[in-house]
């Protein structure tokens, strides 16, 4: 039997089952990432979890239900994660290159037409996968994501305001000289974590799995040291303008306590031409751990409508 973690509701996910199926995918380089395909159904979803810098654990886990609905799911870990290979290249961390991963990982698995779930980071780069390949795209899940990080900056910045004046200074002044390790400031962080990214008493056994293989310097490229502070090469993308090429359907989620903020998730779905949006009120950065049971049957309704219409 695998190691199993109780969520809310009662709901169950199994952290250690086995895939059917392993690959390694050459990505470039010479490096090669691994990928994990479970079930034999006639319509994939396709995982892209979040980080950047993150092994796949916290979301195929939850996802594995999926598979009992009929549906292959297939997941990987990105470039510098997990089982993947771990180059130190700096240069690698860039939203192109994950990109062109993407496709390299769904061409060598022949996938011509998916279901993409992008969660968090994986919305973005999922977004940026769609408007460059949006042959292989049948339908998207955006969850817990943002297509406008000068919004979304705007939006944590009120987030941080909540915390009150000089608490926000205080996190300015450490922010200034980069002493993102101080004990006041990492408390600040740590709270406002709690509020906006897991409000839970704990981390489910696969998300503390995905931290315990955390790859920093990816995240600190690409985003920045925290979730409330970006520094990185993505702080001035935005793609708000190109989502009317998305033609196929659409789901935005989000968490109403979530640091990407329902206004984000608001911003996607009111620039989408075929689109439609669940706000889960008892949620901030991952509904499948927070309200597990709602969270499945929206997926499942979602991608139960796709493959009646299909």
């Amino acid at each position: 039997m695998y190691d199993r973690s109780v969520l809310a509701d009662g709901f169950v996910v199994w952290d250690d089952r086995p895939a059917d199926a392993t690959h390694e995918v050459a990505v470039g380089g010479g490096h090669k990432v691994r990928v994990y395909s479970y079930g034999e159904g006639d319509e994939t979803v396709f995982l892209l979890n979040g980080g950047p810098g993150l092994p796949c654990n916290y979301l195929r886990a939850p996802h594995l239900p999926l598979v009992e609905a009929g549906y292959r799911m297939v997941v990987h870990d990105q470039l510098g994660t997990g089982a993947s290979d771990h180059p130190d290249d700096p240069s690698l961390w860039t939203l192109g290159r994950y990109v062109e991963e993407v496709e390299a990982v769904l061409a060598a698995l022949d996938l011509k037409r998916i279901h993409f779930l992008g969660h968090s980071w994986g919305g973005w780069c999922g977004i940026e996968y769609a408007l460059t390949y949006p042959q292989r795209i049948a339908s998207m899940i955006l969850a817990n994501t943002a297509a406008d990080i000068p919004h979304l900056l705007t939006e944590i910045e009120r987030l941080r305001g909540a915390m009150g004046h000089e608490t926000v200074q205080m996190m300015q002044r450490f922010e200034a000289m980069g002493n993102y390790d101080h004990p006041a400031y990492q408390a600040v962080v740590d709270l406002l974590d709690f509020r906006h990214i897991r409000r839970l008493p704990e981390r489910p056994k696969p998300a503390a799995d995905s931290k315990a293989g955390f790859n920093y310097p990816i995240f600190l490229a690409v985003q920045g040291p925290n979730e409330y502070h970006y520094t990185g090469s993505i702080r001035t993308w935005n793609r708000i303008d190109q989502l009317h090429r998305f033609t196929w359907p659409t789901l935005v989620i989000q968490g109403q306590h979530d640091v990407l903020t329902p206004a984000c998730g608001m911003r996607i779905f009111n620039a989408l031409p075929n689109g439609e949006i669940r706000i889960f009120q008892n949620s901030s950065h991952s509904a499948f751990y927070e309200e597990p049971q709602a969270y499945r049957q929206t997926l499942l309704d979602f991608l139960g409508r796709q493959r009646a219409t299909g």
